[in-house]
């Protein structure tokens, strides 16, 4: 019988183009997980139940372990089942480093090309969540300026995936040769947004042939291998496990941050997000994890990046 304190239970949406990143992870790792469907737009009460308040997809849970951002889930991934490696080169640092530009202002350039293209026929509840998220409080001039510049975001988006087919164009299967990367899939669920979310995509995508060779050596991983949960089976799961997070602040740390403070940590933009608050547990320069008891959940660890993310003392 399976184990369910040690499932990867994924909770996300079919259409986010972070999640897909997160499963084409799963399919170069073969790994079984769990499905838990949330909604696109909260309130999502089941999922922040478990978080403490994040409301962003995806989420991965482990027992009472709950990964929050795909950065934190690929570290995890990588830690539990180390082959086959996300890493299979010596460029682990560059590659992180990397991830950055394409989690951070690739991904933010390409969300914005894709609500201006919408235009009006953009729903108005998704618009104003996410427009609030990438576009900040004045979000509405910031869709009506982004769908005006239509032209000028493809023209940014053109030097990028140009860059992306000449690395392709020895012949190789993936970016780094032929074996699958975390960078693959980090810049794979950009181009998968661009192609499924603007009807202009696979017209402008046509443009790379090397490009879309390698999208389709990407969709031949697969995602690995996944089965429906529920999210009230997964709230039961969480409360029947404990956190296994190790605790412990590593030396140097800027915030000179100790275990058991009060702390709140937040996306480090202005996205209008709920802080999550708790015990501190854990702080590296990657990761800060902190305890949480709610009765609806038990005792849960949440993890977060260090990287885009903001810790305050309470």
């Amino acid at each position: 019988m399976t184990d369910l304190k040690h499932e990867h239970i994924f909770h996300a949406y079919p259409q986010s183009p972070v999640a897909e990143k997160v499963r084409v992870a799963f399919g170069i790792k073969g790994l079984a997980w769990r499905s838990v469907d949330i909604p696109r737009l909260p309130p999502k009460p089941m999922l922040t139940a478990l978080t403490g308040g994040y409301r962003r997809t995806p989420v991965l849970q482990i027992g009472a372990d709950i990964y929050c951002d795909s950065q934190c889930i690929i570290r995890e991934l990588e830690r539990r089942f180390p082959l086959p490696s996300f890493f299979p080169t010596k460029d682990e640092g560059l590659m992180w480093c990397l991830s950055r530009w394409t989690d951070g202002t690739l991904f933010d350039q390409v969300v914005r090309h894709v609500l201006g293209a919408a235009g009006d026929n953009l729903d108005k509840h998704f618009a104003a969540d996410r427009g609030r998220l990438y576009l900040g409080e004045d979000w509405a001039a910031g869709l009506k300026k982004a769908n005006a510049d239509l032209p000028h975001l493809v023209s940014q988006l053109r030097a990028p995936l140009t860059w992306l087919n000449a690395q392709m164009a020895d012949g190789r299967a993936f970016l780094l040769g032929n074996a699958p990367a975390a960078i693959d899939a980090q810049i794979y669920h950009v181009v998968w947004f661009l192609r499924g979310r603007w009807a202009g995509g696979p017209s402008f995508l046509s443009e790379f042939a090397e490009l879309e060779r390698w999208e389709a050596n990407i969709q031949s991983i697969g995602h690995g291998t996944s089965s429906n949960m529920s999210a009230e089976d997964a709230i039961t799961v969480a409360k029947k496990a404990e956190p296994l997070a190790i605790a412990g602040v590593a030396a140097h740390d800027p915030q000179g941050l100790e275990v058991g403070q009060e702390v709140t940590i937040s996306p480090d933009v202005n996205g209008g997000e709920q802080p999550v608050a708790g015990k501190l547990r854990f702080a590296d320069a990657q990761t800060v994890v902190i305890d949480r008891t709610a009765e609806d959940v038990g005792n849960v660890c949440v993890h977060f990046p260090r990287a885009g993310y903001r810790v305050d003392l309470s």
